[in-house]
């Protein structure tokens, strides 16, 4: 059985049982608290929110946390999007610069919404950048501050094999790497004060082996980007199999 994870830090907020439909919350408007951010939606987040607060987005030390995302069942899109917030609808609704992370684009931003009272500033094709490189998923506003969200997936396959340190240190060196190059690269316009790295997880194995190497990477590779490792349980398929 796939267990439950606890965060690092913080204050916590209880599991938010599912709405029946959560399209009547707009994303939070820059500012905002996070007790004002929709606490419910597809999926039940359990553990601690509200944890990225101002000094967490201001400081200039990375920090990793971790909670869990549930679902009773799999999401269904088109069918399914009304009971996502605003900004996760636009990223379904919205093509992005290609691949097949829509879905998880779209549920790391839940997450940050939910929890955090994230609201949706940009896609990944609305971002502006000086230099063509690497890009950010999205682009979202938190406390008043612009942030930089970029997302991955943690898995092995199939699905249940075990993640390993070598898968989980070539992706988080590279994201990592890769966060630092657009930030250097974003336009005055789309500035963000830190970036977010969204780690999805599809066990508790594998984000304890994403916390293990993150611990590990020296500091120039960290920087100050936040790590929000959210593990998936029950009806998860539908995140790591599009």
């Amino acid at each position: 059985m796939r267990s439950v994870l606890a965060f690092v830090s913080l204050a916590a907020c209880g599991s938010s049982p599912a709405a029946p439909d959560a399209a009547a919350h707009d994303d939070a408007p820059p500012g905002d608290a996070a007790s004002d951010a929709p606490a419910t939606g597809f999926g039940t987040l359990g553990g601690m929110c509200g944890v990225l607060a101002e000094l967490q987005l201001t400081e200039a030390t990375p920090e990793l946390f971790r909670d869990t995302f549930t679902f009773a069942r799999e999401f269904v899109d088109p069918d399914d999007r009304a009971l996502l917030t605003t900004g996760g609808r636009r990223l379904l609704e919205v093509p992005n610069a290609g691949g097949s992370s829509q879905l998880s684009e779209a549920f790391a931003f839940e997450e940050l919404a939910r929890c955090e009272a994230a609201g949706l500033l940009k896609t990944e094709t609305e971002i502006v950048y000086d230099t063509q490189g690497k890009i950010t998923d999205l682009e979202v506003t938190m406390l008043g501050h612009k942030i930089g969200v970029s997302v991955t997936r943690a898995f092995a396959f199939p699905l249940g094999t075990p993640y390993t340190v070598e898968q989980a240190t070539t992706l988080i060196t590279r994201k990592l790497q890769d966060i630092l190059v657009s930030t250097a690269n974003v336009s005055a316009e789309d500035r963000w004060d830190k970036q977010v790295l969204a780690v999805l997880a599809y066990d508790s194995q594998a984000a304890d082996i994403v916390d293990q190497v993150w611990q590990g990477l020296d500091a120039s590779i960290r920087a100050d980007t936040l790590v929000v490792v959210s593990v998936t349980e029950g009806a998860d398929t539908f995140i790591y199999s599009n």
